[in-house]
């Protein structure tokens, strides 16, 4: 039996590359089997936290537009629009197996020392009811994600992980984890690293510096979040979200994707 099965509180990632097509559209048959397997291991005794990103692309996509705009007030109408779309996705589709969700918008602001306590409370009253927290950046009115074009949501989701005293934070992304090369360059060879003990210089240098192709496609930023949550006692596990099912294999057998370990 994976040691998965006995962590209780679980918050999981999803990156807009999990949740949308290139063209920036829903990925619906993903995103319905991403809840049901969700739904299924909150019903299972597990209480799960969402942290979502997508409403950016959602908004581009609901509102015609050819790409993605460039300028910082295009991007929040975006967020706007799509935030919008996004929750009423996840409503309709977890209450088909008789669950709720609730939405909560997050700034670095609000997640201070002195108003972090607000943000606890609240979340601990929500899943007390058995409701499934929906968390991403306001990014209508924080815009340090939109400008910087990076997906902050890993940072946010290991701060929630903290914030919530999660046993557990799984981040969904396009790739099967941390590689020792770029698997992405032909012939590299590059080998999945299963377990991480240490975040070491050694392992931020394999997450790609600035330019790199493992770099712009997000594994710095996760990495961050895995000091993160290690440093609060919380394992976090890089995993690929293109396939639903993922999320099924990695608690039936705890072996899938890159396990950064907790610090004793």
């Amino acid at each position: 039996m994976s040691y998965l099965k006995e962590k209780k509180r679980i918050v999981v990632k999803l990156g807009t590359s999990t949740l949308t097509h290139k063209s920036g559209r829903l990925n619906i048959r993903r995103v319905e089997g991403l809840v049901k397997n969700l739904a299924d291991l909150q019903n299972a005794g597990h209480e799960i936290i969402i942290v979502s990103s997508g409403a950016v692309g959602l908004g581009v996509a609901k509102l015609g537009l050819k790409e993605k705009p460039k300028d910082t007030p295009s991007k929040q109408a975006c967020a706007a629009v799509g935030q919008c779309e996004l929750m009423y996705l996840y409503d309709k589709l977890f209450n088909e197996y008789s669950l709720n969700v609730a939405q909560m918008l997050l700034t670095k602001y609000i997640l201070l020392e002195d108003r972090k306590e607000n943000v606890k409370n609240a979340l601990e009253k929500i899943i007390e009811h058995g409701v499934i927290p929906v968390i991403n950046e306001n990014d209508t009115v924080a815009i340090d994600e939109l400008e910087l074009e990076v997906g902050e949501n890993d940072s946010l989701a290991a701060t929630v992980a903290a914030l919530a005293n999660a046993d557990l934070l799984i981040v969904l992304s396009d790739i099967d984890g941390l590689y020792d090369g770029d698997p992405r360059k032909e012939g590299s060879g590059a080998k999945l690293i299963p377990v991480v003990e240490e975040i070491t210089d050694e392992i931020r240098e394999l997450a790609g510096g600035s330019g790199t192709a493992l770099g712009t496609g997000g594994m710095r930023t996760k990495i961050n979040a895995a000091e993160i949550a290690n440093d609060n006692g919380i394992d976090m596990i890089i995993i690929n979200g293109k396939n639903p099912d993922n999320l099924y294999w990695l608690f039936e057998t705890g072996k899938m994707g890159t396990v950064f370990r907790a610090k004793k």
